[in-house]
């Protein structure tokens, strides 16, 4: 475990999760004469196609904005309708995140453009060429992975492994909800493109009338673990690994079609879920959730994190970092979320230290320590030494840290991270610490 993905985007940072996947349009600038040097250079590599295409073949593909945009070709596979047109390609849009490959057919693809001998270079300049700076950004900030952990050869060898999404779709409650990335589901399930859940217990079926039966039966309206926060139509619920091992690896089968990377499926005993559902009249309806180890000698609070796709940027991933905290302060000790972060998680992280820590440097009177700042927050000393950093609020004196902590400045930075998102009542939170429990 350690992915980390949060709504998206967070207020004031990039996209890395939302609900109905945003389109990332690339520009329509207009050719100046270096652009057309290098595209004559460019499609001197093309050729018409009248045959199926290989894979690993480069192509343009028109995408659900209508335009066209680079691929390649991951994986085909055949359709019952003879020719050359008899096979669907798996494609990955290279100007963007894996989340968003997908299966097209053969009319959705430029065949004038297919490149026989790809030149890596010439099309980064083209692409560069056709993007304005806002685009780029937005699509290099779409390219975290959280790989960081893997060596070049692990890393090809989990591409490889999960180069295809073998579920499109998944039906949650009352949501019908596009997958992003493969999960290990067990091989009878690869065949359904459409997978079923019971929103509750998370059992999942191949078909819409199996899940009818399962809920005429199903006895759950929450998750099956104790309610530890009720605060108006929020709840959160403490599921044990070890208690509830069936419904912790279905979780991590669900979580996996929105992460990346993600190591847990079956190794539930040693973690506890934190289920965060809105309630209603109908249950409980599960939002998002974190995970985090039982016993963990990193003071790691938080291993996984994951907003389901409807309800990105409604502030739910902000507030699973708050309550992550709350839980570490409960518990009379600092936290700090399992590392590696990805650039993303960094980023929603640094937002809510920031927030956080300048908040009390606002209203404290007088010096004040990193070691009391920890105290009073529950985050790690080196976490709130490299936020101060990279502030430009600290400066090492005398063989110490000095805070120096100017109101203009403070405000100007609170400004730049945004709004907090959802508050944690604690007065709301009735939970007692894993090991007292024991």
């Amino acid at each position: 475990m350690g992915s980390i993905s949060v709504e998206s985007p967070p207020e004031g940072a990039v996209a890395e999760c939302n609900g109905d996947r945003e389109n990332h349009g690339i520009g329509s600038a207009q050719p100046d004469s270096m652009e057309m040097e290098v595209e004559n250079e460019f499609s001197k590599k093309r050729k018409t196609v009248s045959v199926a295409l290989e894979v690993g073949t480069k192509v343009l593909c028109r995408w659900r904005d209508n335009k066209y945009h680079p691929v390649k070709v991951i994986e085909r596979r055949k359709v019952n309708n003879g020719g050359s047109s008899a096979y669907e390609y798996y494609v990955h849009y290279t100007e963007f995140n894996r989340r968003l490959d997908e299966w097209v057919k053969l009319e959705q693809l430029d065949l004038d453009s297919v490149i026989t001998e790809f030149d890596e270079k010439v099309e980064d300049k083209v692409t560069s060429l056709k993007m304005t700076r806002h685009q780029k950004r937005k699509i290099d900030e779409t390219h975290v992975e959280g790989h960081e952990e893997l060596d070049a050869a692990s890393l090809r060898e989990h591409e490889e492994f999960t180069k295809v999404k073998n579920i499109a779709t998944i039906e949650l409650g009352r949501y019908e909800i596009e997958t992003w990335y493969f999960s290990p589901f067990p091989p009878e399930y690869n065949d359904a493109p459409k997978l079923f859940f019971c929103e509750f217990c998370l059992n999942f079926m191949k078909r819409k009338e199996q899940l009818q039966r399962h809920m005429k039966k199903c006895d759950l309206k929450h998750p099956p673990g104790d309610e530890i926060y009720r605060s108006g139509t929020l709840s959160m619920f403490e599921v044990d690994g070890k208690k509830n091992k069936v419904y912790g690896q279905n979780l991590c089968y669900l979580a996996k079609l929105f992460l990346d990377h993600k190591t847990l499926y079956y190794d539930v005993d040693l973690f506890l879920f934190y289920i965060l559902c809105e309630c209603d009249d109908r249950g409980c309806h599960m939002v998002g959730y974190f995970s985090k180890e039982k016993h963990s000698e990193e003071s790691y609070n938080l291993a996984c994190i994951l907003t389901l796709p409807p309800y990105q940027r409604k502030g739910y991933g902000k507030f699973l970092i708050a309550f992550s905290y709350e839980l570490s302060k409960k518990e009379g000790k600092v936290g700090t979320p399992e590392r590696p972060l990805s650039d993303l998680g960094l980023l929603s992280y640094r937002g809510y230290w920031t927030r956080v820590l300048l908040e009390i440097l606002k209203k404290h009177k007088g010096n004040i320590s990193i070691k009391e700042l920890s105290d009073m927050t529950a985050i790690k000393s080196e976490d709130i030494l490299s936020t101060l950093q990279s502030l430009e609020l600290i400066q090492y004196r005398k063989g110490q840290h000095v805070i120096c902590a100017d109101p203009k400045v403070l405000d100007r930075h609170l400004k730049a991270a945004g709004r907090g998102g959802l508050e944690v009542d604690v007065s709301k939170l009735i939970w007692t610490p894993y090991k007292e429990q024991g």
